[in-house]
């Protein structure tokens, strides 16, 4: 039976695990799940959170990107998405949880946060995501918008917090790559984890340059050639 994997294509870690799914080469079958109703979606899948990525395999249901990697490691061992000496898996496990619990946030909480703000931008993501009229969409998602922002916190002061660290950002994730910890060929779970965000980053027009300077975006790029975007300058 195909895996399932529940996702849409504005989120950057559902991107991190399509491809752990391409390269395990694991058939799946994708779900689309409507950016904004996504919690209402996978609760009717009977899944207990309401956040992509998430997956269905072997009757098993599993949300979250460094939840899922294990899982598919366990189902599929190669190519493994963590190595096997003790020491490096410690150092990819410790680069993996930076990239979800920090690195992840930023464009989430920047975007969310401009989702409130920016009607253009709301306009924008109804388009991406197909609605029916996006013009009509962007003016009643405003009160979704605000909902979601509220859950993550994506206020004014968190979005500039997130603009004043993200240089220090990338050059850790440089770092990473530059000691091998994201390691390429073939890639680890920490490597789509931090790339993705990379890559995520980098179809902001108001970031692009940024982002375009640091040796990670051309990784970011290789691995995932096909993203949404651009997004529209609001920052």
């Amino acid at each position: 039976m195909p895996v399932k994997l529940y996702w849409f294509p504005q989120s950057h870690p559902s991107w991190a695990v399509r491809k752990m799914l391409e390269l395990k080469r694991l058939p799946f079958e994708e779900v689309n799940v409507l950016p904004g109703m996504q919690r209402v979606h996978l609760r009717l899948a009977r899944f207990r959170g309401g956040t992509v990525p998430a997956i269905r395999l072997n009757g098993q249901r599993v949300q979250g990107s460094r939840q899922i990697a294990r899982a598919l490691d366990k189902l599929e061992p190669e190519p493994a998405l963590f190595p096997a000496d003790p020491a490096q898996r410690r150092a990819v496990e410790e680069a993996e949880r930076w990239g979800e619990q920090e690195f992840q946030d930023v464009p989430r909480i920047v975007l969310r946060w401009g989702l409130v703000e920016d009607l253009a931008l709301r306009r924008w993501v109804a388009a991406q995501s197909n609605m029916p009229m996006a013009d009509l969409s962007a003016h009643l998602s405003g009160p979704l918008a605000r909902y979601y922002a509220r859950v993550i916190g994506a206020d004014e002061p968190a979005a500039r917090r997130a603009m004043r660290e993200l240089p220090q950002m990338l050059d850790h994730a440089d770092e990473l790559l530059a000691e091998g910890t994201l390691a390429l060929d073939p890639p680890n779970a920490a490597t789509l984890q931090v790339l993705s965000t990379v890559r995520a980053l980098s179809e902001f027009e108001d970031l692009r340059d940024q982002v375009a300077a640091h040796p990670v975006a051309s990784a970011a790029q290789e691995f995932f050639p096909q993203f949404p975007g651009p997004v529209p300058g609001f920052i």
